[in-house]
């Protein structure tokens, strides 16, 4: 490494993954005030602004700044992600694995930024917005494990609770993301298109908010079995990220039967997506509370001469 480079600190490494965890959550809650404020095609194409233009022009009006307010947001994201890359490149010693998740983060971005420019291309077709949705979810669960992994040693994986409840807990993360996929099928049926124009994907609002509830419902048995699992298993820390999360899970259970029986009004649809981001994030944090790193065992000293002569002889 370059003696003028200065070498990053883990404190600085971990404040990086943070901020990229929080730039994320905030594309997506701007994305989602895109979308409730029916500036989806603000911005009528892309990746310029206009045919003629890559910035927004006073004929466009609020729907144009916002949508290109957005877009404007993917490149301070894209830069955070960049300065993490950066940051564990020039971080010393260097940590096996953290680099694979920082470009991954990295790559995300841009990458999610793709699939929001198809979103303008086939006229917010909704089952495109929902999979710019679960792209988002995707970057902010590769940004939690570069977060939580900068905080361990680097030694091998132990289970920190039996078989049975990592199993347990494994399901209920899957679970957990069938539930997202199935709340932006919701959200594709109902009024919130980001466009006048925009089509719906034609399934019942009523059944598949039904189908999404159950999921809901299911989810929160399985988090309170965990917490009685885990608390049997006197697992502290996984005891206390299951009652987080099923905390989370109960905040974010009211406020989508409240949208639902006040006709999904915007306010509340943009506080149930903080809210998707949230329970994504707290089921992140239970999957990593049934197992740790420990450090490095030091490798064993190589014999020298030296050693040998101070063996007594024996007869």
């Amino acid at each position: 490494m370059n003696r003028y480079v200065r070498p990053v600190s883990g404190t600085l490494l971990r404040r990086l993954a943070l901020t990229s965890i929080i730039a994320n959550v905030g594309i997506v809650v701007t994305g989602g005030a895109v979308r409730l404020t029916a500036s989806g095609l603000g911005c009528p194409t892309w990746p310029r602004c206009t045919d003629a233009s890559y910035v927004t022009t006073s004929e466009m009006g609020p729907h144009g700044v916002i949508e290109f307010g957005n877009r404007m947001l993917t490149f301070a994201v894209g830069l955070i992600a960049l300065a993490t890359v950066l940051a564990v490149l020039a971080h010393r010693p260097r940590r096996p694995g953290l680099l694979a998740l920082a470009v991954a983060v990295f790559l995300g971005i841009p990458a999610q930024a793709v699939i929001g420019g198809f979103t303008v291309l086939t006229n917010l077709n909704p089952w495109v917005v929902g999979l710019h949705f679960l792209a988002s979810m995707a970057v902010i669960a590769a940004a939690y494990a570069l977060w939580r992994r900068i905080a361990e040693p680097d030694g091998p994986t132990v289970a920190v609770v039996p078989a049975p409840l990592r199993a347990l807990a494994r399901v209920t993360t899957g679970v957990g993301v069938a539930v997202l996929v199935i709340g932006t099928w919701v959200t594709g049926s109902g009024p919130h298109a980001g466009d006048h124009g925009a089509a719906r994907n034609g399934l019942d609002p009523e059944t598949i908010s039904q189908v999404h509830a159950d999921g809901v419902f299911l989810l929160v048995g399985l988090s309170v079995a965990l917490i009685f699992a885990f608390r049997a298993a006197d697992a502290r820390r996984a005891t206390r990220a299951a009652v987080v999360l099923l905390a989370v899970e109960l905040g974010q259970g009211v406020i989508g039967f409240v949208q639902y029986f006040t006709h999904v009004p915007a306010v509340l649809v943009g506080a149930h997506m903080l809210g998707s981001c949230l329970v994504l994030l707290a089921t992140l944090s239970v999957q990593w509370s049934t197992r740790e790193r420990r450090p490095v065992a030091p490798a064993p000293r190589a014999v020298t001469p030296a050693d040998a002569e101070a063996v007594p002889a024996t007869a």
